[in-house]
């Protein structure tokens, strides 16, 4: 089974999700989310945060999270614009990695990210690799976390923001798993970016490693009595490939991309390095950009 992950800044989501999922695996923050926060937005209005504030704000909302799945994963982000450098990420990954136990370091998939990811394996931290919107992104982080153990690194794909500019971002989650899973990489793919409960259910269908999700998204498939895909190709059950589980599904599901243009699978040759790789896009810097401009606000800073 894919594990499932909140999406989200507030504790009191937390707290809300595993009331109505029964535990949750773990939790995914960044800098937009955390600007979502109540305390945050207070900080917003009064224009009374500095840099030092949000830091420890995020901090006290990450240990409180922490300590609602102490046994689950917390991801947390380092700050990141377009000049921010290999070191200056790797200063803050080794400052958060501090703050709880069970954290992965979220760094962007740039070049700055995966020099930054590289070294932070070999200092003993779990990262987790955000802004994917290509294959040879996820690539390029096998191949720069090569030697981690399976469970320190995750990939993740942004489903939602591909189908934005109109292709099928799943095709992406579906192409990944294949390329993972034909080499044995140790990297586990967390499907990002999702919408919907149709995004929930084609993400667990094509066998993500890990699904983060919204806690509005979350209430929806509750409502809808937690549906189930088969994974592809599943046998031994009685119900066709790609049947549902649960209940408000009918069996035989299928993704409706659309119309959403094809992101059609590459093979790439895992064992090059990692520079080797394309490893930019401009949703990437695009991303970037939004989550340095929630922090900057934040602190009041152009």
């Amino acid at each position: 089974m894919s594990k499932i992950f909140l999406d989200g800044g507030d504790p009191q989501e937390t707290r809300e999700v595993v009331s109505l999922l029964g535990s949750l695996d773990g939790q995914t923050t960044n800098p937009t989310l955390i600007a979502k926060n109540p305390r945050a937005q207070k900080c917003l209005g009064e224009r009374t945060c500095t840099a030092a504030d949000i830091l420890s704000l995020y901090k006290d909302l990450v240990r409180e999270i922490s300590e609602l799945i102490p046994k689950g994963s917390v991801s947390v982000e380092v700050y990141a614009d377009r000049e921010t450098t290999t070191q200056d990420m790797l200063k803050h990954a080794r400052e958060m990695w501090s703050w709880i136990p069970n954290a992965h370091i979220k760094f962007p998939t740039t070049k700055a990210g995966l020099a930054a990811a590289e070294q932070s394996i070999t200092e003993g931290m779990r990262v987790n690799m955000t802004l994917v919107f290509s294959q040879e992104q996820a690539a390029a982080v096998h191949a720069a976390t090569r030697g981690a153990k399976r469970g320190e690194v995750f990939v993740s794909p942004f489903i939602g923001r591909l189908d934005d500019i109109g292709e099928n971002g799943m095709d992406l989650i579906k192409n990944i798993k294949r390329m993972y899973g034909e080499t044995g990489s140790h990297v586990q793919l967390l499907a990002a970016s999702i919408r919907s409960t149709e995004h929930v259910l084609a993400s667990l269908a094509y066998n993500a490693d890990i699904l983060t999700v919204p806690a509005k998204v979350i209430r929806s498939w509750v409502e809808t009595g937690k549906p189930e895909p088969l994974s592809q190709g599943e046998t031994g059950t009685g119900k066709p490939e790609g049947g549902v589980r649960g209940v408000g599904v009918p069996e035989g599901f299928s993704y409706d991309a659309k119309g959403l243009t094809p992101i059609p699978y590459k093979r790439l040759d895992l064992s090059k390095g990692w520079r080797e790789f394309n490893s930019s896009h401009p949703l990437t810097d695009k991303g970037i950009e939004r989550f340095a401009a929630d922090w900057n606000a934040l602190i009041g800073t152009e």
